[in-house]
């Protein structure tokens, strides 16, 4: 097994469950044909599982087309992603504070993922914001530069190290996404929670409706495909999210997830307690595991 240094998360967003890899890893059974991360965002799970062996292949998908762009270069050409992202990241102290400006509106115009990279990385507190147009938003953080390009440069390559030949990346819809998963596989998803995609600030750059995500858990089920899904929650007394119903086959658990990323953001000190809803058919119902604040010192925390 190849053993990655402890800071391999190369897409460093606020929202990202590597913090909570470990304990969410811990519901997954063993011999994982294939670990399906049709939300992926930061593929925190999947970084984990590949590091630990919890499955033989890896899908990571997402409907957002420049993140698995993004994804790409990382898995397969790591050395052409360092180099473009040390050029974007040092024209900063040579541009002056409108380079996030300028890196933001082409973005917005061509979707590089380079430059996707350089503003999640440069962003206030990593906090992805995009408008109802689906164009990037956050403003750049004044008091920090942004992932070192050395740090980039060896987190890629410790990545395409551990996934290559081992991953396929999706482009599109989570239903298309899973659509080969069967009984011997696993999908863990972590699709945007009601309240936080929609209004003036989103902070994903499109929606899930919970009808269709109650479908696709539903003929899940029917298939006998196995999933684990983080969704709803509470941070302090804001509750984001119903409950899934009980025509889900899946047992909901909570886990403290410590304080708020976004309550940091506000200044604030609230602490969120997720949900996390597992097919019955991992028997996980009286699983304890998630009672408590995250392990200080874990892997990906």
């Amino acid at each position: 097994m190849i053993h990655p240094p402890l800071s391999i998360q190369p897409i460093p967003y606020q929202g990202s469950k590597r913090a909570l890899a470990p304990r969410i890893c811990s519901l997954f059974p063993e011999g994982i044909e294939t670990l399906y991360e049709p939300f992926a965002g930061s593929a925190a799970l999947t970084l984990y599982a590949a590091t630990h062996g919890l499955a033989e292949r890896f899908v990571i998908g997402d409907v957002y087309a420049p993140l698995i762009d993004l994804w790409e270069l990382i898995v397969n050409d790591p050395g052409l992603l360092s180099d473009r992202y040390g050029s974007v990241w040092a024209a900063q102290f040579d541009i002056g504070p409108d380079h996030f400006n300028r890196v933001r509106e082409e973005f917005n115009a061509t979707g590089d993922p380079v430059f996707l990279l350089y503003l999640v990385a440069r962003c206030v507190k990593n906090a992805v914001r995009f408008n109802r147009q689906g164009s990037f938003t956050q403003s750049v953080d004044k008091r920090r530069t942004g992932m070192q390009p050395d740090r980039v440069t060896r987190t890629v390559h410790a990545v395409s190290r551990l996934l290559k030949g081992r991953v396929t990346l999706f482009r599109g819809d989570f239903r298309a996404c899973c659509a080969d998963a069967g009984p011997g596989d696993l999908i863990y998803m972590d699709p945007p929670y009601q309240g936080t995609t929609y209004g003036r600030d989103k902070r994903y750059a499109s929606g899930l409706d919970r009808e269709a995500l109650i479908g696709a858990l539903c003929a899940f089920d029917a298939r006998k495909v196995p999933y684990v899904l983080s969704y709803d929650g509470q941070r302090g007394e804001k509750v984001y999210g119903e409950p899934l119903p009980p025509q889900v086959m899946a047992d909901r658990l909570s886990i403290h997830a410590g304080r708020s990323s976004q309550a940091t953001l506000n200044g604030g000190s609230d602490v969120t307690i997720e949900s996390v809803y597992v097919s019955r058919s991992l028997n996980v119902a009286d699983a304890d595991i998630f009672l408590g604040p995250p392990v200080q010192g874990a892997l990906f925390a």
